[in-house]
C-alpha cells in the first residue's frame, strides 16, 4: 500500500457500499476522532472504526 489516507472509492471497494454511504463513513470517523474538514482519515483509523484488520484491507487497495 502506497497511500496513508483513505478515500470514498476505497471504502466502496472494501465494503461494497455506495459512494454516498462511503462519504458518510468518513464524516462519521472524523466526528468521532474530532478531526476538522481539511484533515484526512487514514487506513488505520478506518480499520479501527470498522473493526477490520489492516491486513485484510491491504489486499483490496493497491
Amino acid at each position: 500500500m502506497n497511500r496513508i489516507c483513505i478515500y470514498p472509492k476505497d471504502i466502496q471497494i472494501i465494503t461494497g457500499k455506495s459512494e454516498r454511504q462511503s462519504r458518510n463513513i468518513i464524516v462519521n470517523i472524523k466526528r468521532k476522532l474530532n478531526k476538522e474538514k481539511h484533515q484526512v482519515v487514514t487506513f488505520q483509523e478506518f480499520c479501527e472504526y470498522m473493526g477490520i484488520e489492516i491486513n485484510d484491507v491491504e489486499r483490496f487497495v493497491k
